[in-house]
């Protein structure tokens, strides 16, 4: 179990390095007309307290009411929202982001860890309470199986965390969110347009949810980040994610094969990032550090023989490469 400081194993407080392999933003990013939004938003004003026109907008996307959309400060404040406003325990499929386990923690929950589907669905009937689904799973990249999403939803109460969804394409994120109908669907979309500097974060509800909805802090989030949620979509925003995709597959292709060139074992997935077994994933990533280049740390996960590496371009992987061969 976690503690209380937050432990996310890539970004930390020393300079930034000159090239950054652990976070998961689109390597392609930023997307042009979101960051314009956000730009030119007027951040000498309060935003709406209810996120009206927001809530109106997203609801519009995504073919639901205005009720049923909820507004976060990212996807971190909102799961812990959701696990403050159910009782019970705290399900979730490890090895997975870390802020499941640590919302757990702060509020008392007990949390089941389970490794498979089948032993999944088992915890949801033996301990009822709030489970989590990253889908793709984040570290491994995981596309758990939508007949499991869909029961799991059926016994919820159930989170799926759709933040890397849209970086699999459109077909994929379609389908996923039909599986999770039933289920309380979390959207992160900094990562997917590459402005994870920006702190916005929806749910789209599987029924009206007013006090959850209220146990949010007066103006959640700010300005900019209702620019970049309005923004994000946007027919055009959607186009320009969708054109990236071969990028970041070529750039992720690359990466593994040149990984496993130098003989190590390489687990790839259908997102931004890629695993990566480097014996000791602690001391790798302070030399890496050291030389520049930060890379995501899988001891939080419960890797701690692995690191977790994101799409780069090529300039940034040889600079990887090149690091790698002294810090290993």
């Amino acid at each position: 179990m976690p503690g209380i400081r937050p432990s996310h194993g890539g970004t930390d407080s020393l300079p930034e390095p000159r090239y950054d392999f652990s976070s998961n933003a689109n390597p392609a990013g930023p997307c042009p007309s979101v960051l314009a939004a956000v730009r030119n938003a007027d951040l000498t004003r309060y935003p709406d307290p209810l996120y009206a026109s927001l809530r109106g907008t997203l609801a519009a996307h995504h073919r639901t009411t205005a009720d049923r959309i909820l507004i976060g400060a990212g996807a971190s404040e909102l799961i812990l929202r959701l696990i403050r406003h159910h009782q019970g325990a705290v399900q979730q499929l490890a090895p997975t982001f870390s802020e499941y386990a640590r919302g757990a923690h702060l509020c008392s929950r007990r949390l089941l860890s389970m490794h498979t589907p089948a032993a999944f669905l088992r915890a949801q009937a033996r301990e009822p309470g709030l489970g989590f689904v990253c889908w793709p799973n984040n570290p491994s990249g995981d596309l758990w199986p939508l007949e499991f999403v869909a029961e799991a939803a059926a016994s919820g109460p159930l989170v799926v965390d759709l933040a890397y969804a849209p970086l699999c394409g459109e077909s994929r994120l379609a389908a996923i969110e039909t599986a999770s109908r039933g289920a309380y669907r979390l959207y992160s979309p900094n990562k997917a347009f590459g402005l994870t500097g920006v702190r916005g974060a929806y749910l789209v509800a599987p029924r009206i949810d007013r006090r959850l909805a209220h146990a949010a802090p007066s103006w959640v989030i700010g300005r900019d980040a209702v620019a970049l949620l309005e923004a994000a979509v946007e027919r055009r925003a959607r186009t320009w994610l969708e054109r990236s995709l071969a990028r970041i597959e070529r750039w992720r292709s690359m990466l593994g094969r040149s990984l496993r060139q130098i003989g190590l074992q390489v687990r790839d997935g259908p997102a931004t990032f890629l695993l990566v077994n480097v014996g000791d994933a602690t001391r790798v990533a302070r030399r890496l550090r050291d030389e520049g280049v930060r890379v995501r740390d899988g001891s939080s996960f419960g890797l701690p023989a692995w690191i977790r590496l994101s799409a780069q371009p090529p300039r940034a992987q040889r600079a990887l490469l090149a690091a790698l061969q002294s810090a290993l």
